[in-house]
C-alpha cells in the first residue's frame, strides 16, 4: 500500500513521468471494462441512480452534489423530491422556500439557481428538462460539468463526465502521479474521452464507475490500492507510488471566525424565522458588527436576502 497522502488533488503537469508507459500498460478498453465490471456490483445504491428516477431528479442531485458529500445530500434530496417532484412544482414556490429547504447543504446560491433553472425549464421547455448540452448550459447554475453529467446520467447520452474523483483516478492510473490538480476543462474532458467506451450504455457506466472508484477506493488521503479493480493497469502503482512534487493548491481559510461562518449564521436565522429579522436579532448570532455588516451586504448582493421593513428576509420573488 502507498503511504497515506493528506494533500489535496493537483493534476499532473505537462510532460508528467510515466504517461507514455501508462498508456501502454492500460489500454482504454481494458481499463474501462475493469471499472465497469467492478461498478456493476460495488456501486452504492444511491436513490438518484434508480432506473425509474426522473430526469428532473437527476438534475436536482447534480446541483446538490456540487462541493457537497453524498451522505449530506441524500436526505435533503429525498425531502426535496417529495415536496417538488417536477420543475413546475418548484417554480410555483417562492425562492425563499427553496433556500429554506436547502437548509445547511452549503453554498445556498445553488438553491436560488435551482429555483431559477426550474422556472426556465417551465417557461422555455414546457416543464421538461432539455436533453441537448446547449439547452442545459443555458439554464441558470449549469456549467460544463453539470450539463454533461445530466446528459449522461439522466438521458444516457455519450459524454465524458469529469469530477474531482475521476481526475484523481486518471492522474494515478494513466498519468502515473499521486495527485490531480486544479481543473482544466478541455484537458480533463480529453483525458476522459480517450478512455470512454463507444457504447453509450458502457460509457454511462464508466462515467459513474470512475467517480465511484475515486470516491470509495482511489481516495485522496488513504487509497485502498489492494482492493482496486484496476490495480494491474495503474501506472502510479507500477512506478512504486512516487510522491507528488508539483505545485500545491492554496489551503482554504479557516472557517471558524470567518465571513463565511457569519454568512451561514445569518442564513440560519433567516431560514428559521419565517419573518423579517432585525439587526439586533442578527447581532446575537454574529457579535462582531463589522463582520455582520459584511455578511448582510454580501447576502443581499448575492440575492439570498432582501432588506425589508423590519429587517432582513429571504427573497420572495
Amino acid at each position: 500500500m502507498p503511504p497515506v497522502d493528506r494533500r489535496t488533488d493537483i493534476p499532473p503537469a505537462d510532460g508528467a513521468p510515466a504517461e507514455t508507459a501508462a498508456a501502454d500498460a492500460a489500454p482504454a478498453d481494458s481499463l474501462a471494462e475493469a471499472v465497469n465490471r467492478w461498478f456493476a456490483t460495488a456501486a452504492r445504491p444511491l436513490p438518484w441512480r434508480a432506473a425509474d428516477v426522473s430526469t428532473w431528479a437527476v438534475l436536482v442531485s447534480e446541483f446538490m452534489l456540487q462541493q457537497t458529500q453524498v451522505a449530506r445530500v441524500q436526505p435533503r434530496w429525498e425531502e426535496w423530491m417529495r415536496r417538488w417532484p417536477t420543475p413546475a412544482d418548484l417554480a410555483a414556490a417562492p425562492p425563499s422556500e427553496a433556500v429554506r429547504m436547502w437548509d445547511r447543504l452549503g453554498y445556498p446560491r445553488r438553491a436560488l439557481w435551482l429555483h431559477r433553472a426550474a422556472t426556465e425549464i417551465v417557461e422555455r421547455h414546457g416543464g421538461e428538462v432539455p436533453r441537448d448540452l446547449d439547452g442545459l448550459l443555458a439554464l441558470q447554475g449549469i456549467g460544463p460539468y453539470t450539463a454533461r453529467a445530466i446528459a449522461a446520467f439522466a438521458f444516457g447520452d455519450r459524454h465524458p463526465v469529469v469530477d474531482t474523483n475521476t481526475r484523481r483516478v486518471i492522474a494515478r492510473a494513466v498519468g502515473g502521479v499521486a495527485e490531480a490538480g486544479p481543473p482544466a476543462t478541455s484537458r480533463d474532458l480529453d483525458a476522459m474521452a480517450a478512455l470512454l467506451p463507444e457504447d453509450p450504455v458502457e460509457a454511462r457506466a464508466f462515467n459513474a464507475g470512475a467517480m465511484e472508484l475515486g470516491a470509495t477506493v482511489c481516495t485522496a488521503r488513504a487509497p485502498r490500492c489492494d482492493d482496486c479493480p484496476i490495480a494491474v493497469h495503474c501506472a502510479w502503482r507500477a512506478a512504486g507510488y512516487p510522491a507528488y512534487d508539483g505545485p500545491r493548491r492554496a489551503r482554504q481559510a479557516r472557517f471558524a471566525g470567518s465571513d463565511r461562518e457569519a454568512r451561514g449564521l445569518v442564513m440560519r436565522e433567516l431560514r428559521s424565522a419565517h419573518r423579517p429579522v432585525g439587526r439586533d436579532e442578527l447581532a446575537a448570532a454574529v457579535t462582531e458588527p463589522d463582520r455582520l455588516t459584511r455578511a448582510v451586504d454580501g447576502l443581499v448582493a448575492d440575492g439570498l436576502a432582501v432588506r425589508v421593513d423590519g429587517g432582513l428576509a429571504l427573497p420572495e420573488a
